[in-house]
């Protein structure tokens, strides 16, 4: 039996009241055990006390910043953070993303969303626990091997440049989650790369044209807007 089918356990993070207690009577409704904290200092020891499955994270907080919060935790864990915050701007998405967040949502959310991202964190989860990387991905019709270095759409196979490849197999390790700009740069520049995000927009947008049906109107690859891409997990 997998974490998706026992009670997960979450830490919410968020130091408004009304807010812990709309997210305490969704999440419990919907099978999560719920453990709160109104501040970042009770938040980590939450954490570290509990071990829950996933981190729900404000990022303004009263005695620290949730950037912070996310440097603390990935010192000393794996834990799937989600982060739902009140900014919009692409700076603190990214800032977060690439301190360690796994997802990051703005407010107000939908509950369906918020369960969709939650369902992500736990299936990352079970992931890096496992300590095995996956060998299939399987997202609708395109199948990516990566043993075998195989991508297929239905039953077409699909013949991809290295980039290509490098950029879809990235994604593929991380699918639900967004991987910034510069996750993907770094993939196939390596360290340090060039901070130019039309050259990567250029190997998107021949990949979207060998995988996608409709790439003007991708279903695999999802844009997040300033801040990097997406494959869908579900």
């Amino acid at each position: 039996m997998t974490e998706l089918d026992t009670q997960p356990t979450i830490v919410v993070i968020e130091d408004e009241a009304a807010i812990r207690r709309f997210l305490r009577a969704t999440l419990a409704a919907n099978g999560y055990t719920v453990l709160e904290a109104a501040n970042g200092q009770e938040g980590l020891a939450q954490v570290a006390l509990h071990r829950p499955s996933v981190v729900l994270l404000d990022m303004n907080l009263p005695d620290m910043d949730g950037l912070a919060v996310i440097e603390r935790l990935r010192a000393w864990t794996a834990t799937p953070i989600v982060v739902l915050s009140a900014r919009e701007r692409e700076e603190d998405k990214i800032a977060a993303l690439d301190a360690g967040a796994d997802d990051y949502v703005t407010k107000p959310i939908g509950t369906g969303e918020l369960l969709a991202r939650l369902r992500v964190g736990l299936r990352h989860k079970i992931r890096t626990a496992d300590q095995r990387e996956p060998t299939v991905v399987t997202v609708g019709d395109l199948h990516i091997d990566l043993e075998r270095r195989q991508v297929l759409v239905g039953e077409r196979e699909v013949h991809l440049t290295p980039n290509e490849y490098t950029l879809l197999t990235t994604l593929a390790r991380y699918a639900g989650r967004v991987v910034t700009h510069r996750q993907l740069l770094t993939s196939l520049l390596g360290p340090n790369p060039v901070s130019e995000a039309s050259y990567l927009r250029v190997y998107m947008g021949n990949l979207r044209q060998k995988i996608e049906v409709e790439p003007a109107r991708p279903r695999y690859i999802l844009t997040e807007p300033g801040v990097g891409y997406r494959l869908r997990d579900e």
